[in-house]
């Protein structure tokens, strides 16, 4: 197998479960767990792969957390484009994830915080307050039906109702 196939695969493993063993990836790819392992540190080190991490269902968690989308205008910056702005941003602890996309905005941001006035507060105080910020859209995460390609809840069994004339 050509090392960017045999990268490709293990990648694909990892992404479904990131605590496969270098041994159950190597069964299924048909390969040696020495290849895998090496392919792996590999991507570690030229930071292909940047981190493992768990997908959690926040319902379970005794403490609750508040997630919000954060839609951002960006005004782009000389010699940056959108790109210093992103950065800036993605620093605050409260920040999770930071996308650049198309459409009205520029950038989305999935924020993590204790409350909703915790997460305006992070909007009012620090977000708006950035040099390129032009305009915000905050869409407060209600349910999370899927993560990473993991169904948080068990698909509810249908049972057509009965029709009696």
């Amino acid at each position: 197998m050509a090392p960017e196939d045999l990268n490709a695969q293990i990648l694909r493993l990892l992404r479904r479960n990131a605590r496969m063993s270098a041994t159950e990836m190597a069964a299924r790819l048909d390969v040696t767990a020495e290849a895998v392992a090496e392919a792996v540190a590999q991507m570690e080190t030229n930071s292909t792969i940047m981190g493992y991490s768990a997908v959690i269902n926040a319902d379970r968690l005794p403490e609750q957390e508040v997630r919000a989308i954060i839609e951002v205008e960006v005004q782009p910056q000389r010699d940056g484009g959108f790109d210093n702005v992103a950065m800036r941003i993605s620093k605050f602890p409260e920040v999770h994830s930071v996308y650049l996309v198309s459409g009205r905005y520029d950038l989305r941001l999935e924020v993590v915080g204790t409350s909703l006035q915790d997460i305006g507060s992070f909007v009012a105080s620090k977000l708006a307050s950035q040099e390129g910020v032009k305009a915000t859209a905050t869409h407060f995460l209600l349910k999370k039906y899927k993560e990473a390609g993991v169904k948080l809840q068990e698909d509810e069994q249908y049972e057509r109702l009965k029709v009696v004339p």
